[in-house]
């Protein structure tokens, strides 16, 4: 893909057209951050509202919500959306429209955590391909979904996805990374079935295929679909990225708007930057597999979100071709208008402050602390969310044991990853 030539604020500051017609006006991606803000009933309200008003200056290129999920009965966290029919559609139109009063596209990422479901927000048992706990402590082992149900779950994505075209919402990213249900279908390591959707690669495909086809076939021409998708999972017998590039393959030719990369999933976290601390000194987790992918890609543009933290960092990996757009996360919780930092007040990096444990002598003697750390990070910079949707600033200097007191509050629980 030949990029835009550089202008006011380099290739970062370039427009991108997509396939399905809209122009993102620059390359800065706010990949989505699992808010946990949405009214009782799945709705979204006030809370989101303020903390889209404040991205919504931000000058992002595109941003895509946190996930939102289409079955009320399986929830990954308290807290979530819901779109399940059109209940909330005056309340979803009314969050699409606080976004465009100052920002650019806005995509919902819809998503099902099939046996990544937390049970504390229901009492129904997790589902999932096949019968396999997840590898994680306190993981139920889910149900095997029937042929019936698995349909009913394809229909749902496409359903949600008309609703949220009709609120007003510029297009939809399928989650099909980080150990949720696409992701289960097409890992070897979840999906032992041996039907139409499992048993080889193409079949293990299928449901991420369907459930593309069936969300263009409910909106319109210039709605956008996008993908976040698994480099790998970065386990033993898992979903490898031979089998990711053919997933690539198969989507391009189904008419996917933008494929965003990522990898790993809640047993191996390599989306919280647990890697090797010479990938993580190259800023960009996933650029290896990114580059691997251009060229099948084609015209679609590849996104890479993971580790991005330097303005030259993205502009050389623009520069080189290996992704199109750069995709942040926790930085848009400490600076909510980074693209206006980097391409307008000049700023070179992005604050994302690693939050440790204290007391690490210690605590370091009675239990491996990087699991505590990865899911402190993430709870660390949710609060920064809650801080914003409450109408304050964020606070960079916001000390660990106060994010931890939230696990005194609720239990160990609290540490389970959440992630979109």
């Amino acid at each position: 893909m030949t990029l835009a030539p550089t202008g006011r604020g380099g290739r970062l500051g370039s427009p991108l057209s997509l396939r399905s017609g809209p122009t993102l006006p620059n390359r800065m991606l706010k990949s989505a951050l699992s808010e946990g803000l949405a009214e009782s009933g799945g709705a979204p309200g006030t809370r989101l509202a303020n903390l889209y008003r404040r991205w919504g200056g931000g000058g992002y290129g595109l941003l895509i919500t946190g996930n939102v999920m289409v079955d009320h009965r399986h929830l990954s966290e308290p807290g979530q959306v819901i779109v399940e029919d059109d209940r909330h559609l005056a309340a979803l139109a009314r969050w699409a429209e606080i976004y465009h009063e100052r920002g650019g596209p806005i995509w919902v990422q819809l998503n099902h955590p099939g046996r990544q479901a937390n049970q504390r927000t229901g009492r129904h048992r997790p589902v999932a391909p096949s019968a396999i706990a997840a590898r994680v402590p306190g993981a139920a082992r889910p149900r095997a979904l029937t042929d019936q149900e698995i349909r009913e779950i394809v229909t749902r994505f496409g359903g949600a996805a008309a609703v949220v075209e009709a609120a007003g919402f510029d297009g939809v990213q399928i989650h099909g990374a980080h150990g949720y249900l696409v992701t289960q279908f097409l890992s070897p390591a979840s999906n032992r079935r041996d039907d139409a959707w499992g048993g080889d690669p193409e079949r293990r495909r299928a449901f991420v295929v369907e459930i593309l086809r069936t969300i263009r076939a409910n909106v319109g021409p210039g709605f956008s679909v996008g993908i976040k998708l698994n480099s790998a999972d970065f386990q033993r017998g898992g979903f490898t990225e031979e089998e990711s590039r053919e997933v690539v393959r198969a989507l391009i030719a189904e008419g996917i708007d933008l494929i965003e990369i990522s990898g790993g999933s809640y047993e191996a976290p390599a989306m919280m930057g647990v890697l090797a601390e010479s990938t993580r000194a190259r800023e960009a987790y996933f650029l290896d597999y990114a580059r691997t992918v251009r060229d099948i890609a084609g015209q679609v543009p590849i996104a890479v979100t993971g580790g991005f933290r330097t303005r030259t960092a993205m502009e050389q990996a623009l520069a080189a071709q290996d992704c199109d757009i750069v995709g942040i996360g926790r930085p848009a919780c400490i600076t909510p208008d980074a693209p206006r930092a980097l391409l307008e007040r000049g700023q070179e990096r992005l604050d994302a402050p690693d939050i440790r444990v204290g007391a690490r002598g210690l605590l370091g003697r009675l239990t491996d602390l990087r699991p505590v750390d990865s899911a402190l990070n993430l709870l660390w910079h949710a609060d920064q969310l809650h801080r914003m949707a409450a109408g304050l600033d964020p606070d960079p200097a916001r000390p660990w044991w106060r994010t931890l007191s939230s696990v005194i509050r609720t239990g160990p629980s609290a540490l389970r990853p959440k992630r979109s």
